[in-house]
């Protein structure tokens, strides 16, 4: 395992260090003082850009020159000399977005926007070695590398591709014309997702700067056979405070359960030869139970800085209300009641998870699912915790749906069948995820392999011989590629 930092350099960032003595009053890294004070004025200054600086009042250009002003300031004010990381993909990728053909425009951002985000991640592997005594920049580049592929395949749809082999999703999505600058930095560096994301659609975000963005939504339902004469005007306020409360409510646990049960004790000399199998499964569980409220903390807080600024919008619900989960990177019921490890990866850094389906899941031509999991893991570094993870994911995800589509329809003849079923696939979903991400959060390899003997690499081992041993049957109703238009054409024919 990592060692940890020296109480003297914990506090070290390339950020400022203005806020040094509140860092050493609660006695938390001067980074994570910093990313905190950066969100909470952004939620003050979103608060501030939607009433002040409204689409009814100011023009677009105006809107994206102080959303991009802020989000430059607040990345040089957490991340000091490492924003200029940022700032080059940026510009570079700008460059590939003027000059290369529609044809290829998705292939060039996408490779230098990846080579890029490596490179830095593998600087950071051998210059801090697995220790990071500085601010991680890598969160926000890796955001902006989301942002760059997802626009350069949605321009790549708009101005390179018929628009009958396009999936309606992809249609609805797809960029006509070319974005100026001043759009491209603002979508990319606007002060709402700069630091924490969440990656958006370049569309949404425009319609969002020129006012359209809620009314788009609400054209969808038919207000005058509610009773409205015209349209309504939905405010976030009540979503926001919603998403504060749940913030408050992870900052606490974070701040008790994480520090109760660190991630370290997986590596403790009880818990890999004293403990018996059943106690480390059950202690591994808690565990990562324990390491989800910072994640829980960041995107909630991320979330409602957008929806205090007017972004995030989704529509109305079938019980009229307006919601604001255009943007939300997770569902916390979801995850801890899911009952298959799908579900819990759907409703787990959702729009991750978005973004992968859309640049990589429909698009490469064979192994999915394999060359998915394979991206998630480049993207997110080369710590080789990550590709155990992903690794294991595999098989999991393989594992988990062979059992699903050859047992699940046995299951649902009966109510307490079914409530027997979910019982069963709750406590195994949780369990196996908790066995799946634990080197994603142990980093380095001798605590991952200490801890998977420790565990007879159960999961592993079970996994394989559902594999090859379980007939594949297919899922019903499973349609990995979206129906284009031309594909409906072809079946009519």
């Amino acid at each position: 395992m990592a060692a940890e930092p020296p109480p003297s350099l914990s506090y070290r960032t390339t950020g400022s260090t203005c806020l040094h003595p509140l860092s050493e009053l609660l006695g938390i890294p001067l980074d994570q003082v910093n990313f905190v004070a950066c969100q909470l004025f952004a939620l003050c200054a979103a608060f501030w850009f939607r009433s002040y600086l409204s689409p009814g009042k100011t023009s677009p250009d105006v809107r994206h020159a102080f959303a991009t002003i802020f989000g430059i300031y607040f990345v040089i004010f957490c991340f000091g000399w490492y924003s200029v990381h940022l700032f080059v993909l940026v510009l570079m990728c700008y460059g590939i977005m003027v000059t290369a053909s529609a044809s290829n425009i998705h292939r060039y951002s996408f490779f230098v926007a990846m080579g890029y985000l490596t490179i830095c991640h593998i600087s950071r592997i051998y210059i801090f070695h697995y220790g990071i005594l500085t601010t991680d920049f890598s969160g926000p580049l890796m955001i902006v590398t989301q942002k760059i592929t997802t626009l350069a395949f949605q321009v790549h749809d708009g101005l390179g591709r018929k628009a009958e082999d396009l999936s309606t999703e992809q249609y609805r999505l797809a960029v006509k014309a070319k974005p100026s600058f001043l759009e491209y930095v603002s979508y990319l560096l606007n002060f709402m997702s700069v630091i924490a994301g969440p990656c958006n659609n370049f569309k949404e975000y425009i319609a969002f700067i020129e006012g359209r963005h809620t009314h788009m939504k609400l054209l969808e339902v038919n207000w005058k056979g509610k009773g409205f004469h015209s349209l309504p005007e939905p405010s976030p306020t009540g979503a926001v405070i919603h998403k504060l409360c749940m913030t408050l409510v992870s900052l606490l646990l974070f701040l008790t359960l994480t520090k109760t049960f660190p991630v370290t004790c997986l590596a403790d000399d009880w818990f890999v030869h004293k403990a018996n199998f059943l106690t480390r499964l059950c202690y591994l569980y808690v565990v990562m139970q324990a390491s989800k409220p910072k994640y829980y903390f960041a995107w909630t807080l991320a979330d409602a800085v957008n929806n205090a600024a007017g972004f995030g919008f989704s529509g109305v619900d079938k019980n009229g209300n307006f919601c604001w989960d255009l943007l939300s990177n997770l569902n916390i019921w979801k995850i801890e009641t899911a009952t298959s490890f799908k579900m819990y990866l759907e409703n787990w850094n959702i729009q991750t998870a978005t973004w992968l389906k859309r640049v990589c899941y429909e698009r490469v031509p064979w192994h999915p699912t394999v060359l998915t999991f394979i991206l998630s893991a480049l993207w997110h570094g080369v710590y080789p915790g990550y590709y155990f993870t992903f690794l294991t994911g595999i098989l999991v995800t393989l594992a988990a749906r062979t059992v699903r589509n050859n047992y699940r329809h046995y299951f649902l003849s009966s109510k307490a069948l079914k409530v027997v079923y979910d019982i069963v696939t709750w406590a195994v979903t949780q369990l196996a995820v908790s066995y799946t991400v634990a080197p994603f959060v142990m980093l380095a390899v001798e605590p991952t392999i200490s801890l998977y003997k420790s565990m007879y690499f159960y999961l592993h081992i079970i996994s394989l011989l559902i594999i090859l041993f379980l007939p594949i049957k297919p899922q019903a109703h499973n349609q990995r590629r979206p129906q284009t238009l031309n594909s409906v054409k072809k079946k009519i024919d």
